[in-house]
C-alpha cells in the first residue's frame, strides 16, 4: 500500500482524513484502539506496525516524541531492507534522531501539522533530508494537497512554526471561548455567542490573508476615533494581551526544544 499511518491520535488521525480524500488504500496502526475506528471511518485497513512496514512504501510516524525510539526499534531489519519514506510529525525530534530510531539511512520528512488539517484549513510545515527526490516531494506535495497551506521550512525553525501553527489552534479555541463569554454576559445567548465568536476570528483572519494588509492597519480601520472598538482594545492591552500572546507561542517553542533532547 502506498500510505500507512503509525499512531491515530488527534493529530494522525487529521491528517489521515485530509489524505484520504486523494489517496487510495491506506493501513492504520496504533495502540490505544483509534486507529481501528478510524480505519471503520475512512475504509482504511487496520494492521501491526510490523504490517505497515513490510507493505507501506511511506509511513507517517504520528507517536509521541517520547515512545518514537521504542516503537521503530522493533522495526529496524525490514526499515534497513524496504527503505521506505517516513514521515515524522514528532516534535522536537530531528531528521536524523529518526534514521537514528531506524537504524539505518532512509528518506525522512518532517512536517508539523494542526488539527484543522482534518477539513482542509491546516497549516503544515515540512523539511526533508538529502534522501527524499524532488520526485518524492512532488508526489507527496500533490497527495497532501487536501489538507491546507503547506510551506516547506529549514529543520532548524521547525519547532518554532509549530508553536505558532501546531499549538496555535488551542489558542484560538480559548479566544474564540472568552469573547463568547464576554458576549453571553452582554446578555447573548450562548450557541450564538460561539457562533458568533467563531465566524468573527474566521472572518478577520481571511481579511489577513487575502488582502495582504498588516493586521494592525486592519485593526486600526476597524478603531473609530472615541469609539467602542478602541475601548475594547485598550481593555485588552491593560491586561497585556500582547504580551501573553507572545510568552504562550515561546512557552510552546521552549517546551518543544526540551522534547528533543
Amino acid at each position: 500500500m502506498k500510505y500507512g499511518f503509525i499512531g491515530c491520535g488527534n493529530m494522525g488521525g487529521a491528517v489521515a482524513r485530509a489524505l484520504r480524500k486523494r489517496c487510495g488504500d491506506m493501513m492504520l496502526s496504533d495502540r490505544s484502539g483509534k486507529a481501528r475506528a478510524l480505519a471503520a471511518e475512512l475504509g482504511a485497513v487496520y494492521a501491526s506496525n510490523g504490517e505497515i512496514a513490510e507493505d507501506c512504501e511511506r509511513i507517517f510516524l504520528a507517536v509521541k516524541p517520547h515512545m518514537m525510539q521504542a516503537v521503530l526499534a522493533p522495526l529496524q531489519e525490514v526499515l534497513a531492507e524496504k527503505k521506505p519514506l517516513l514521515i515524522t510529525m514528532a516534535a522536537g525530534l530531528t531528521m536524523a534522531r529518526i534514521e537514528e530510531f531506524a537504524g539505518c539511512s532512509l528518506p525522512v520528512i518532517r512536517m508539523m501539522p494542526n488539527t484543522p488539517t482534518a477539513i482542509g484549513k491546516g497549516v503544515v510545515q515540512y523539511c526533508r533530508n538529502a534522501l527524499v527526490t524532488d520526485r518524492v516531494l512532488t508526489q507527496w506535495l500533490a497527495d497532501m494537497g487536501g489538507c491546507g497551506l503547506l510551506d516547506e521550512l529549514e529543520e532548524g525553525l521547525i519547532d518554532a512554526a509549530s508553536a505558532l501553527s501546531g499549538c496555535g489552534p488551542a489558542y484560538g479555541y480559548i479566544l474564540i471561548e472568552a469573547l463568547a463569554d464576554g458576549a453571553v454576559a452582554c446578555g447573548i445567548p450562548r450557541a450564538k455567542a460561539l457562533e458568533y465568536a467563531a465566524a468573527t476570528l474566521a472572518g478577520a483572519a481571511e481579511m489577513v490573508l487575502t488582502t495582504g494588509q498588516h493586521p494592525g492597519a486592519l485593526k486600526d480601520a476597524v478603531c473609530s476615533p472615541g469609539g467602542s472598538t478602541i475601548a475594547g482594545v485598550h481593555a485588552l492591552e491593560q491586561h497585556g494581551f500582547r504580551a501573553a500572546a507572545m510568552d504562550c507561542v515561546i512557552a510552546a517553542y521552549e517546551k518543544n526544544r526540551r522534547l528533543g533532547k
